[in-house]
């Protein structure tokens, strides 16, 4: 048996679960849609009313408001929502204006709405996420997820499992598992109070060139269709890409295109400060291509740590001490701490919170009043610098005579360090950390936030 609907019915609004992008402490609601009575009469003053309720049952955040009702059926309202939530949006059908709102005729309702912020995660597999194993990251509510599906819903593992996808184009060949996205988006929501809504649109092993709209761009495409489908405007942008431009080829120019494509990504979204929070490249555990190889990975560790230092709302996080779960992606506890990493660091960067977030940086690397030394002083020290392995090799030099492994070096005055070469630097010399494809895996560290240094590559010594 079929019931006609009647009263107040949305044909236009958010869907279920949805998380609307707020616009400083408010954001925007627009419903539309139809209205009738149960027996088919035109009353002499109906009037569709909407409302926004908290979902715990503390009452009403937006009153009963009087829609725009036409003598056609339909009806539309905005709603200035304040933020936060969980609410839900309820609607009914006044007969006329006697009538008490308590006694008005049933409307459609929209449950589970958060205004908060919306974090749009792209780059390839370990922004997808291949995390294997056990971990302990449940669901929150006020943390949720625009599905491959095309419907928000409350954010789970897997983030890019493309069930009844309709952005086939980022779909992964297989399964994927564990990402680092659910952990920042609770912290965050957590800190800040606000729900935060999180859309997918990585895919695994795509290069630098498939986002960037001056190059290939589909990927970027698919993304901008995915943030016009949640309402066109997000908070931030979570990039975890880089694996795939480590050749001869791609990782020279990486740097340049990288800032090429933050800036047509700003353009494109209106937002030209618009937030990227990226992380350095981990490791390959199976490497072995030689030094040609490692310098590649090199090159795109240092242009990602120069994007963090010269663009304006690029921050990074880094990683080379994430657990793996595999020889290349990380593993739920790796991502976890990544996680937690970029959470902070929206904290610090983004949402103006008095923490220290920025991992140990190299900004300075001059030849040593001692003979045969160079001193490395670092930026971002909270605490003091650490030699976790200190026998380990995590440093090399390169000068006209060629490249050499530092056997020796010594953590001085808490932010510097001298390393103790073998022979006379010859000329022109660089130096290099952790930049190889598989480095070392007890890199420096910051005793103040238990951060690793980020990796660096070809910093010319003064």
């Amino acid at each position: 048996m079929t019931t006609r609907t009647f009263g107040a019915t949305i044909t236009e609004g958010p869907q279920h679960w949805a998380i609307v992008q707020r616009q400083r402490e408010s954001g925007t609601i627009a419903l539309a849609g139809e209205w009738s009575t149960r027996d088919g009469s035109r009353p002499d003053q109906p009037t569709v009313h909407a409302r926004v309720v908290h979902e715990d049952g503390r009452g009403a955040v937006v009153p009963w408001i009087r829609c725009a009702t036409g003598e056609d059926g339909t009806w539309s309202v905005r709603l200035e929502v304040p933020e936060g939530g969980l609410y839900r949006i309820e609607t009914c059908l006044r007969l006329n204006d006697l009538q008490p709102m308590e006694l008005a005729a049933r409307g459609d309702m929209i449950h589970h709405i958060g205004i908060g912020d919306i974090w749009v995660i792209a780059g390839q597999s370990n922004a997808t996420g291949y995390g294997r194993g056990a971990v302990s990251d449940s669901p929150e509510t006020g943390v949720h997820l625009l599905r491959h599906n095309g419907r928000w819903d409350l954010a789970t593992h897997p983030f890019n499992e493309s069930t009844d996808t309709v952005q086939p184009l980022n779909g992964e060949p297989v399964n994927p598992g564990h990402s680092p996205y659910l952990a920042f988006a609770k912290e965050l929501k957590k800190a800040t109070g606000i729900p935060i809504g999180l859309l997918q649109t990585a895919l695994g092993g795509s290069p630098l060139s498939r986002w960037n709209p001056n190059e290939d761009g589909d990927l970027y495409r698919n993304m901008m269709e995915v943030v016009g489908a949640a309402g066109g405007e997000i908070k931030g942008v979570l990039w975890y890409q880089g694996c795939s431009d480590c050749d001869s080829e791609n990782a020279p120019s990486y740097y340049r295109r990288f800032a090429l494509m933050v800036e047509r990504w700003r353009q494109d979204t209106g937002d030209d400060k618009l937030p990227f929070l990226s992380v350095q490249l981990n490791r390959n555990a199976a490497y072995a291509e030689g030094i040609e190889g490692d310098r590649c990975w090199g090159l795109v560790r240092e242009a990602q740590r120069r994007a963090a230092e010269r663009i304006a709302g690029v921050e990074i996080v880094p990683s080379l001490d994430s657990p793996l779960s595999d020889i290349i992606h990380n593993g739920p506890a790796g991502n976890l701490m990544i996680g937690w990493r970029l959470a902070n660091t929206a904290l610090g960067a983004v949402y103006g919170k008095a923490i220290p977030h920025r991992a140990p940086n190299l900004a300075l690397a001059v030849r040593g009043e001692a003979e045969q030394t160079v001193l490395l002083q670092f930026d971002d020290i909270h605490g003091q610098l650490f030699a976790v392995g200190p026998g380990e090799r995590i440093f090399s030099i390169e000068d006209e005579k060629g490249f050499h492994v530092v056997d020796r070096w010594q953590v001085r005055e808490g932010s510097r360090i001298e390393l103790i070469l073998s022979r006379p630097l010859e000329g022109k010399a660089f130096v290099h950390g952790a930049f190889e494809a598989n480095p070392s895996a007890f890199p420096l560290l910051d005793t103040g936030t238990q951060l690793p240094m980020l990796s660096f590559y070809g910093v010319e010594i003064e």
